[in-house]
């Protein structure tokens, strides 16, 4: 993920950039200072700046011809054997022409390695160390198998806090010069979740639809549910208004066009704020979980969503 802001002229990204990491940054730069690093395994969530990390490392170790010395592959693309015994196998085994005696290889999404590929790769690590060094990037590290682990120093990005995310937002809103309102921050917050290139992405597709950012402007660029609207459909059915609540639904789904998947999400994050005992959030939860699943499965998305609502109305009617 590359943290450029839009009207900066592009440069490569340094470690300098990436945002609250600090215990992983402080580390690179004792292995970049040596000018010899170890083969890494980069894991944590999206958008928190591993494939920032990994560029930045090539960067600060090879200069401006950086990109000469490394190979970048993202393997849920190329993520079969066939890539690892051909395109990497012949990159890693040619010797780096400079100061810098090894070349780098960017794995990125090695977690999508088939385990055939991920067993040739390990050979190739361990046979050509001297002249290459891997970084793999990865979600889920318990996606990589235990030999690759062991011949890789693991780095664990943090999912980045609220304020973190939000000082990123100012960030780019200065450097565009954009107007946002509080409520429109809190808005990119809620639905990013961490993630600084949906932070990215969700700011430049709503600067192009009004002067000011607004929540409702949000929304509709990410097409996802407002919680106030969920929250009241929630209201209306515990209440026993289940009327209202079928209207409120049909508003969200067919006239917003909103996935159904995505409200059963917004239903489930609403459920911890509801006025009900902590035993009823508990059944109401297990309920999302049932019709979330039922969808999955090619249920139909009102029916199930109104069959969700019924379970907030027999709730309602039994507590009063």
């Amino acid at each position: 993920m590359e943290q450029v802001i839009w009207a900066e002229k592009y440069r490569p990204p340094k470690l300098i950039d990436v945002i609250n990491q600090k215990h992983v940054v402080e580390r690179l730069n004792a292995f970049v200072k040596e000018k010899n690093i170890p083969h890494m395994l980069f894991a944590g969530s999206a958008g928190t700046g591993k494939t920032t990390c990994a560029l930045a490392i090539a960067h600060e170790l090879y200069g401006k011809n950086w990109r000469q010395h490394i190979l970048e592959l993202n393997a849920s693309d190329e993520r079969g054997i066939n890539i690892i015994r051909g395109k990497v196998k012949d990159f890693a085994r040619t010797k780096s022409i400079g100061e810098i005696p090894y070349k780098i290889i960017i794995l990125d999404e090695s977690d999508s390695l088939t385990p055939e590929a991920q067993q040739a790769l390990r050979r190739t690590m361990e046979s050509f160390t001297s002249v290459s060094r891997f970084i793999l990037i990865a979600n889920y590290s318990s996606r990589i198998i235990d030999p690759i682990q062991s011949r890789c120093t693991v780095f664990r990005f943090k999912t980045l806090s609220e304020v973190d995310v939000k000082k990123y937002i100012v960030r780019i809103v200065n450097g565009e010069k954009l107007k946002i309102t509080e409520d429109g921050i809190k808005a990119v917050i809620e639905i990013s979740e961490g993630d600084l290139r949906k932070v990215a992405n969700l700011l430049q597709t709503s600067s192009t639809l009004g002067k000011k950012i607004s929540e409702k402007i949000v929304y509709d660029v990410a097409s996802k549910a407002k919680p106030t609207d969920v929250k009241e459909m929630l209201e209306l059915a515990l209440k026993g208004n289940f009327e209202d609540a079928r209207k409120k639904l049909q508003d969200l789904l067919l006239r917003q066009g909103l996935a159904g998947s995505d409200i059963i999400a917004e239903i489930h994050r609403q459920i911890y704020s509801l006025n009900i005992p902590e035993e009823a959030k508990v059944q109401l939860i297990e309920k999302c979980g049932e019709f979330e699943w039922r969808i999955s499965q090619g249920g139909n998305e009102l029916i199930q969503i109104e069959a969700l609502l019924s379970q907030f109305l027999l709730f309602g009617k039994t507590k009063s």
